[in-house]
C-alpha cells in the first residue's frame, strides 16, 4: 500500500459506544483500501464495545489526556518542535486564538498537537480530523508544524458549539469538510469563502448490521393492561435528547392507555431522569438499561412498538445532527416519534414516515405518541415507508464512496 494512503484520524476518543457512526465509516474506509492510524485524544471510558470496534484493524495511539499526567512525553515534543521550521508560525496561531479562547483545554490541544507532530504515527501522510471543535484544533495545529495537509468531517455538537470565528478559520485551512446533515452543511458554507470545499455526505447505516425485520411488530393497542404497548429510546441521558420533555409527554397520556418506556445508553442526567419519573408518577412504567452493545439494542428495536426521541438544542447550542438511532430505529419498521430538531426532518416527514412535532412541547409528543401506540395499522404503514427510505436513502457505502472520491482527488492532486 503505497505510503500516501496512510491518514492518521484525530478522534477526541475511542472506542465510544455512542459514536458507532464513526467506527462504521473507519471500517469502511479501510475496506475501501485505506491505511489508518486512529489518534485518540482521550482514552475509552465505555465498558462495553460493538463490534464493529473489533472489526477495524488500524492501530490506537494515545495522545496524553491531561498534559501533567505524561510531562516527560510533552516536555520532549516541546523540545524537539522548537527546532522545527514550522514552530513559530504554530505558536503565532496558538497565541491568536489563545486570546479569543483563554482555556486550559486551548493549552492541552497544543500540547497533544505538538506530541503528535513529534512522535508522528507509522508515517502518516495526511491528517483527518472526526469532529471540528478539539479534534480539528489538534490537526490544525499539527498541520502547521509538519506542513501536512488536513482535511475534517464535522457532525453535530462540534459545529454548534463552536464560534462562529474558530469554524470560518478552520475551514479556510482544511483542503475539506463533510458534514452529516443539511442543516449543519448551509451553516458552514455560510461561514467561508471556500463553500466547495464543504460537502454534505449522511453517515447512514450499515445495512449489513441491520437487516430487515421479517416479522411483523405488534398489534398492541394500549387497551390490554396486561399487554401494553412498548415505547423505546436509545440515546445518552443528556440535555440536547430531551428525556424531561419526553417524559412529560408520557406523563401526559391518557390514564386508560397502557403502555411501558424502556431506556437505553448512559449520561449523567440519568440520577435526574430517576427523580423525575417518579415525581410525574411515571416510575413504574419506566425501566432505565444502561448502555448497551448494537446488537442488543438491535433486539429491542425489533420488539418494541414506537421509537420516541424528543431531539431539542440545548442551552449551549448543542443539538443533534441526525441520531443514528433514528435510522437505526427506522431500518427495522419501527415507527419514530421525533421532533423537528437539525436533520431529523431529513430522515422522517410527519404523516408519512413517522410523527414530527415541534421541541419542547409535551402537549404536542403525548398527542403524536397517543396517536401512534392505539392504532397498530397506522404504526406498520409508517414504518414500512421509513424503512424504504431507509434502504434508499441512508446506506452508509454511499458515505464512503463520497469520502474515497475526495482522498482519491487529494492524491491525485498531489501526485
Amino acid at each position: 500500500m503505497s505510503n500516501r494512503r496512510k491518514i492518521l484520524v484525530v478522534l477526541k476518543g475511542y472506542p465510544r459506544l455512542s459514536e458507532t457512526f464513526i467506527a462504521q465509516e473507519l471500517l469502511g474506509l479501510e475496506r475501501a483500501g485505506f491505511d489508518l492510524t486512529l489518534i485518540s485524544m482521550r482514552r475509552p471510558t465505555d465498558k462495553k464495545r460493538h463490534p464493529v470496534h473489533d472489526e477495524i484493524k488500524a492501530r490506537v495511539v494515545y495522545l496524553p489526556e491531561y498534559l501533567y499526567e505524561e510531562p516527560l512525553r510533552v516536555l520532549s515534543a516541546l523540545r524537539a518542535g522548537m527546532r522545527k521550521p514550522g514552530f513559530k508560525l504554530l505558536l503565532k496561531r496558538f497565541w491568536a486564538d489563545l486570546k479569543r479562547d483563554i482555556t486550559p483545554n486551548r493549552i492541552r490541544r497544543l500540547g497533544q498537537a505538538l506530541v503528535l507532530a513529534h512522535e508522528w504515527p507509522d508515517g502518516g501522510a495526511w491528517l483527518h480530523a472526526h469532529f471540528i471543535h478539539t479534534p480539528a484544533s489538534v490537526a490544525r495545529y499539527t498541520s502547521i508544524m509538519t506542513g501536512v495537509p488536513w482535511t475534517c468531517s464535522a457532525h453535530a455538537k462540534d459545529i454548534w458549539t463552536s464560534p462562529d470565528w474558530e469554524l470560518s478559520e478552520k475551514l479556510g485551512h482544511a483542503r475539506w469538510t463533510v458534514t452529516c446533515t443539511r442543516n449543519g452543511f448551509d451553516h458552514m458554507r455560510e461561514l467561508t469563502e471556500a463553500r466547495e470545499q464543504v460537502h454534505l455526505s449522511y453517515h447512514g447505516l450499515d445495512l449489513s448490521r441491520f437487516g430487515p425485520f421479517e416479522r411483523r411488530h405488534s398489534d398492541r393497542d394500549g387497551s390490554d393492561e396486561a399487554d401494553p404497548v412498548r415505547i423505546l429510546s436509545v440515546g445518552r441521558a443528556v440535555e440536547k435528547k430531551g428525556y424531561d420533555v419526553l417524559f412529560r409527554a408520557l406523563a401526559l397520556l391518557p390514564a386508560d392507555l397502557h403502555w411501558r418506556f424502556q431506556h437505553i445508553g448512559g449520561g449523567d442526567q440519568l440520577p435526574k431522569l430517576k427523580v423525575l419519573a417518579a415525581k410525574l408518577g411515571i416510575a413504574g412504567r419506566v425501566s432505565f438499561n444502561g448502555a448497551m452493545a448494537q446488537e442488543e439494542v438491535l433486539r429491542h428495536y425489533r420488539k418494541a412498538d414506537v421509537f420516541a426521541l424528543a431531539c431539542r438544542v440545548a442551552a449551549n447550542g448543542d443539538r443533534d445532527g441526525l441520531p443514528n438511532v433514528l435510522v437505526e430505529a427506522a431500518s427495522q419498521r419501527l415507527v419514530c416519534v421525533s421532533t423537528a430538531v437539525s436533520g431529523v426532518p431529513e430522515l422522517l416527514v410527519d404523516g408519512q414516515n413517522g410523527f414530527v412535532v415541534a421541541a419542547e412541547d409535551p402537549p404536542a409528543l403525548a398527542r403524536a405518541l397517543e396517536t401512534a401506540l392505539r392504532d397498530p395499522a397506522l404504526r406498520r404503514r409508517l414504518g414500512d415507508a421509513a424503512e424504504a427510505r431507509v434502504r434508499q436513502e441512508f446506506d452508509h457505502n454511499a458515505s464512503i464512496r463520497t469520502l474515497t472520491r475526495l482522498f482519491e482527488e487529494e492524491w491525485k492532486r498531489s501526485a
